[in-house]
């Protein structure tokens, strides 16, 4: 599994433009929600600027709701761990910058998918996670 940066808002702005994170290894940037967090104006207003951020830097965006899933799927929360952060995921790819090697097909998918929505001009693509 490609390496995950979880979190929300400045800390991860401030973590890609302070060069902590290199933006060219980042292929993803998954900005998950439920319905009780649409109303959160705080959260809305990180999910702006960490999207203008990755338009600026060609990261892919992909919205989802459903963070129960989300969490179950990224083994979350580990047994006596305290329950993450999962608004905000930044994904890696340990390839060298500017390369097109993707190491996992399921991140080629979703880069595909993020892309043809675009041509679609649906900006940041959106996948409701339903629980199984």
């Amino acid at each position: 599994m490609a390496p995950v940066t979880r979190g929300v808002g400045a800390p991860r702005v401030r973590q890609l433009r302070g060069g902590e994170l290199d933006p060219d290894s980042v292929v993803l940037c998954l900005l998950a929600t439920d319905e009780e967090d649409e109303g959160d104006i705080a959260l809305q207003i990180h999910f702006t600027l960490i999207q203008a951020f990755c338009c600026d830097n060609d990261i892919h965006i992909l919205r989802v709701s459903g963070m129960q899933r989300l969490a179950a799927i990224l083994g979350e929360p580990e047994p006596g761990a305290e329950p993450r952060d999962l608004h905000c995921l930044l994904v890696t790819n340990p390839q060298p910058p500017h390369t097109d090697a993707w190491k996992s097909q399921g991140l080629a998918e979703v880069a595909s998918y993020c892309a043809e929505s675009r041509d679609k001009n649906q900006w940041v693509p959106y996948v409701c996670l339903q629980e199984r």
